[in-house]
């Protein structure tokens, strides 16, 4: 009979690419913020008026945790891999906004830009310097 932890000979995937990597964990973070930002809405008493600068905090977050996992995948220039990201998780968001609800570029969608790149580069420069152990 085999052992219940079979799973050992499971082979892993491994991304190549610290950018998409990158993209896919600011998503995996996006997603739960729009869902914990959808539960306060609707179980707890913030406003629809607040939205948009919790979404800035979700952006802000999604985009810092997509550049600590792509400056920790790169292992070099994290604020250059981070801050790339951040710049593309962004422009993401922006043509996605776009093609959902029409919206177009305004000063909160610079500031939305501005916010991820620096939150981007900031978890890219922390990724860098995490110890693997």
């Amino acid at each position: 009979m085999k052992p219940i932890n079979a799973m050992k000979n499971v082979p892993k995937v491994h991304m190549a690419s610290p950018m998409l990597s990158g993209i896919l964990y600011s998503s995996i973070w996006l997603a739960l913020g729009a869902l914990l930002l959808s539960a306060m809405l609707r179980f707890g008493s913030m406003q629809e008026t607040q939205l948009p600068m919790y979404s800035l905090i979700v952006h802000g977050c999604s985009s810092l945790a997509g550049g600590f996992v792509s400056g920790k995948r790169s292992g070099a220039r994290g604020w250059y891999y981070g801050g790339l990201l951040g710049i593309a998780y962004g422009i993401l968001i922006l043509i996605v906004s776009f093609l959902a609800s029409n919206t177009g570029i305004s000063g909160r969608t610079l500031t939305m830009l501005l916010e991820t790149l620096l939150c981007g580069a900031l978890g890219g420069m922390i990724g860098v310097n995490a110890k693997r152990s």
